[in-house]
């Protein structure tokens, strides 16, 4: 079942936020410095991100929600907040993806991009963790729902569960790879050529090749082996364990709320 379906201007601004959005993710590998020239992160890209979602969530919504949708994805929202707040800190341990992953699979792909970027939101507010970095947890925590819900549908019992095992995991290490592109410079400061730096600095200016293998070192040291595979085995134990009654019940859930068509209205 389809909670949220998108109309094509909403499809458009989604796929145009999102490539804007890798774009501000990935911007040190786009950076072009000429010699002796002063290197200054892109702050008007974090001043526009968030407007950027507010228009994507308000798309997305465009034709409105039936009450009752809405009312899941509030309580959804709120679960994912307080059980972030729970485990977060603790060597990876976050249930708030195992929740977001399930939602997105059972109300589609639509309702999994609302609830990734909600239910950071209000995690952040929960854990008092506002900062220039919430907007693009929101944005990956959005894919992340919104490609749960774009899995196979025809998958049931058993099978359904080893894929979303299997997704539970690469979602987890794709989340923190993406979201160290946004701190990697901030982190270690930003060098120059010519000036000497560590292995695992951001140069700007540098080959591109160069800079992803300073950025894989990084990434390696700094969160695949603690981080993201505490997250990903978080996510695989939580869906193999609870993923079939917690399906279940929201397959309930989802039948009795109405199905919403957001479409252009032109």
């Amino acid at each position: 079942m389809t909670a949220v379906r998108i109309g094509p201007r909403s499809a458009l601004v989604l796929a145009l936020v999102s490539v804007l959005g890798l774009m501000m993710l990935g911007w040190p590998f786009l950076l072009d410095v000429p010699d002796g020239a002063r290197v200054d992160p892109p702050f008007l890209f974090l001043a526009l991100l968030p407007l950027l979602m507010v228009m994507v969530l308000a798309e997305i919504t465009e034709g409105g929600m039936d009450a009752r949708v809405l009312a899941v994805l509030g309580l959804l929202s709120a679960i994912n907040g307080v059980a972030r707040g729970l485990g977060a800190g603790v060597a990876g341990l976050e249930l708030i993806f195992f929740l977001l992953i399930l939602g997105g699979r059972v109300f589609g792909p639509a309702f999994g991009f609302i609830l990734g970027a909600t239910s950071l939101f209000v995690s952040a507010l929960f854990t008092a963790g506002v900062g220039p970095w919430l907007p693009f947890q929101m944005l990956v925590a959005g894919w992340v729902g919104m490609g749960a819900g774009l899995l196979p549908r025809r998958l049931s019992g058993r099978a359904e569960i080893v894929v979303l095992v299997l997704y539970g995991i690469l979602s987890a290490y794709l989340y923190g790879l993406v979201m160290n592109m946004w701190g990697w410079p901030f982190m270690l400061g930003i060098e120059v050529p010519g000036r000497e730096a560590t292995e695992l600095s951001f140069v700007a200016g540098a080959p591109v090749l160069e800079n992803l293998h300073r950025f894989a070192i990084y990434t390696l040291v700094t969160s695949t082996g603690g981080w993201d595979t505490g997250r990903a085995l978080t996510n695989a134990v939580a869906i193999a364990v609870l993923g079939p009654s917690v399906l279940a019940t929201l397959r309930r859930v989802a039948r009795r709320a109405v199905v919403v068509r957001v479409s252009d209205p032109a």
